[in-house]
């Protein structure tokens, strides 16, 4: 079992649920998906939470995923698939409420929650929950992955942020991925292994990320993370 917290609107997050997908189709693996929110952690002094805002961008879609989630994981699961989809490989804007509609209506499911969700407080409270759940354990973005059957000296999951890939791994090349990302629970304190990117490297991630970047409707700072809005 795996929590997988996640912001639709991140690139990085997005392949990495690819692969974890790809792995959950090879070995008996529960996939719980949960929120973080860029927008807040990266939120500017003087600016609005997200939850102050009629409609924030990844912030809401998130509210739509929350509702979605009470009632089926699976339907969430096929909401941040699609959305993420649309986002990242397709060039859309679904964080845009008339496409959000779309989507849900192109799964079968009601085009009527996306009010629903905005119209409910509560799945602020949801998403907010989650966040912290994040901040509270150290972490900063997405994609953070908790392991609820290993829990640490505290008796709290571990958590790893990661793994950020570019091409996820699909067939045995992924399994093999999920176990080195799994051997990290054996090192307790084992903290940081990264590969830097160089020049070449970004240059691949603008050409790979172009869809996302061409639909965005924000700015991202130098993590290439998104910040919050005016």
């Amino acid at each position: 079992m795996v929590d997988f917290h996640f912001d639709v609107m991140c690139p990085f997050a997005y392949q990495t649920s690819k692969w974890i997908r790809d792995v959950r189709a090879q070995i008996p693996l529960t996939i719980n998906w949960k929120f973080f929110s860029l927008e807040e952690v990266n939120r500017q002094d003087g600016k609005k939470h997200p939850w102050e805002r009629d409609w924030s961008y990844g912030w809401s879609m998130m509210r739509i995923g929350a509702l979605l989630r009470r009632t089926s994981m699976e339907d969430l699961d096929r909401w941040y698939e699609r959305a993420g989809r649309a986002l990242h490989e397709d060039g859309h804007r679904p964080h845009d409420p008339a496409v959000a509609r779309h989507l849900l209506d192109e799964l079968g499911l009601d085009p009527g929650l996306v009010d629903e969700a905005i119209a409910d407080a509560t799945t602020h409270d949801e998403v907010r929950r989650e966040h912290e759940r994040v901040i509270t354990a150290g972490g900063y973005g997405v994609p953070t992955l908790f392991f609820p059957e290993f829990p640490n000296d505290d008796g709290d999951p571990e958590c790893v942020f990661g793994p950020v890939i570019l091409d996820p791994p699909t067939g045995p090349p992924a399994l093999r991925l999920w176990h080195a990302t799994t051997a990290w629970l054996e090192h307790p304190y084992l903290f940081e292994l990264q590969r830097p990117k160089n020049a070449t490297h970004a240059a691949v991630i603008a050409d790979r990320f172009r869809p996302y970047l061409e639909a965005r409707d924000w700015v991202s700072i130098d993590r290439g993370e998104v910040i919050s809005f005016d």
